[in-house]
């Protein structure tokens, strides 16, 4: 059930770091609003999945997922750089979250 936190607070960490460009540096008051619960809904749900987890993978998991979100995002709405390169590192920290999830141990 840890990493299923894990994931919603990605999710939100996604959500949040979207919600900094609509907010328009703090000044615009709905983006704002949704950016600050999201950011507190993401560390709730990191807080609550890192329980039972290596804090250490549970972080790297949720901020690696949160970059890799965002960075599609951006590529499809913000129309940010495509090239090759940037979508293989993009790929690379993809790896990584699978390789930290396989190589989890339960120490219980």
């Amino acid at each position: 059930m840890s990493w299923f936190y894990i994931l919603i607070a990605s999710f939100f960490e996604i959500c949040w770091a979207v919600g900094l460009k609509y907010s328009n540096g703090f000044t615009e008051f709905k983006p704002t609003v949704f950016t600050i619960i999201t950011m507190i809904l993401s560390y709730v749900f990191l807080a609550i999945g890192s329980k039972n987890l290596p804090i250490g993978t549970a972080y790297a998991v949720w901020t690696g997922i949160g970059a890799v979100g965002t960075a599609i995002y951006g590529i499809l709405f913000f129309n940010e750089p495509k090239e090759l390169v940037r979508i293989f590192f993009i790929f690379l920290i993809v790896v990584g979250i699978i390789g930290l999830k396989l190589t989890y141990k339960t120490t219980a």
